[in-house]
This record gives structure tokens, C-alpha cells and sequence, in this order.
């Protein structure tokens, strides 16, 4: 069972209309304790993202200058010290996501695009319907021991044909510790693989065996 985004979003979605000025940026910000918001347009459809970072740049850059002599990221950061509303601030397109899209992949966008949160849209209309945080997708740490315990006997019966009732299965603080014996070496590895994937484990301890002559097992050579 793959974790969702919708099952772990607030359902709140954290914006501002592209027209907003920079104290109601602000006051946003406060009132929701965080560090960026989404900025929509008239039909409640994300466009940018404004954070801190944004609002911060009228401390440390000028907003005029000489845009001549300077790199493609120094102009924006000038035109961004000179904004007073949320879409001259923000930073566009917004990096979005859908109620479905798996936490993992939530995951790995916030940490390629170095942000803590992302918009909730609705994948008909493209509208906001909440806010997903790093928070959020750690909560899928603290899935309830059975929880995590059946699903990771569901993937090695239907994923490896392995009556689960056959090993033992410790977890404690998402480390999941696995005893028993396999047929074949390469087996124990994709099982472990397959382990890790479960959402809310935090890593695998293999005391799994397999019977020695099946560990002189020799592979032929790739053609």
C-alpha cells in the first residue's frame, strides 16, 4: 500500500492572490507559522510560491542597479526587491502536487527544490485544496505497528511466494528485523529491497539465511 499525499495533507491550502501586498504576505505567513505560501490567480490556481527567503531579499539587495553586468539570477533577485505584491515576489511556476501523488514523490520534490512545503491541488481543476509539510510526510513514521507489520508480510507473500508465518518479523522504532531462512542469496536481497520501500520503515536488519550449498551458487557470465 503506497502512502499518499491526500492522506496526509492539511487541509488547509496556504496562499494569497497574486495582487496581495507584502504586509498580508506577511500576516499569512504568521498566522499559519510558516515559511512560504502559494500564490493563485483568480480561479484558485497556483502560480508561484513566495517564502521568507523572497521577502527577505529587501534586506540584502538593492533593487536597482546596473542590471547589465549582472547574472540572470542577480536581475531576478532586484526585481523581487522591488515587488510590493505577491507576483512580483513570488517565484514561479509553482512546484505543485495532487492528493494522490505518493508521499516518497512529495518527498523528493521538496528536497530537489529545497522547499518545506507544496501546494494541494486538484488534478480536474488545477485549484488549491490544502498544503502538504515536511511534518506531513513524517508522520508516515509513526504508522501504527501492526499496521506496518502486515503490510511488509503482504509484500513478501504476494512479492516472494514466502508464507511470512515462516520468519519472524521484529519492528521497534521502524526498524524492521527479519529472521528465517530463503532458498537462494538473491532472494534475501530483493526481499530486504522490497522492505525498505514500505512507507514508515526506517531501515531493515537481515538475519536471514539460506542453506550453503545454495550459497555456492555460480552465475554464468553476461554474452
Amino acid at each position: 500500500m503506497t502512502i499518499e499525499v491526500g492522506q496526509v495533507m492539511g487541509r488547509v491550502g496556504i496562499a494569497v492572490q497574486q495582487e496581495a501586498p507584502f504586509a498580508e504576505i506577511l500576516a499569512t505567513m504568521r498566522k499559519y507559522a510558516v515559511g512560504a505560501v502559494a500564490v493563485i490567480d483568480r480561479d484558485r490556481r497556483p502560480v508561484g510560491v513566495v517564502s521568507e527567503d523572497d521577502l527577505l531579499l529587501k534586506q540584502v539587495t538593492p533593487a536597482h542597479g546596473n542590471t547589465i553586468l549582472v547574472s540572470h539570477r542577480r536581475r531576478i533577485e532586484q526585481r523581487k526587491a522591488g515587488g510590493v505584491r505577491a507576483g512580483e515576489l513570488m517565484t514561479a511556476p509553482a512546484i505543485t502536487v495532487t492528493p494522490g501523488t505518493p508521499i516518497r514523490d512529495a518527498a523528493r520534490l521538496m528536497h530537489d527544490h529545497h522547499v518545506k512545503q507544496l501546494p494541494v491541488i486538484d488534478p480536474v481543476t488545477g485549484r488549491i485544496t490544502g498544503t502538504v509539510h515536511q511534518s506531513d510526510l513524517l508522520r508516515v513514521f509513526e504508522r501504527p505497528v501492526e499496521e506496518l507489520r502486515q503490510e511488509i508480510a503482504s509484500v513478501i507473500h504476494d512479492g516472494f511466494g514466502v508464507d511470512p508465518a515462516t520468519l519472524s518479523i521484529g519492528i521497534a522504532g521502524g526498524v524492521v528485523t527479519i529472521r528465517g531462512a530463503m532458498e537462494y542469496p538473491l532472494d534475501i536481497s530483493s526481499l530486504l529491497d522490497a522492505v525498505r520501500e514500505v512507507d514508515g520503515v526506517v531501515a531493515v536488519v537481515s538475519h536471514l539465511t539460506c542453506p550453503p550449498w545454495r550459497g555456492d551458487v555460480v552465475l554464468p557470465p553476461l554474452l
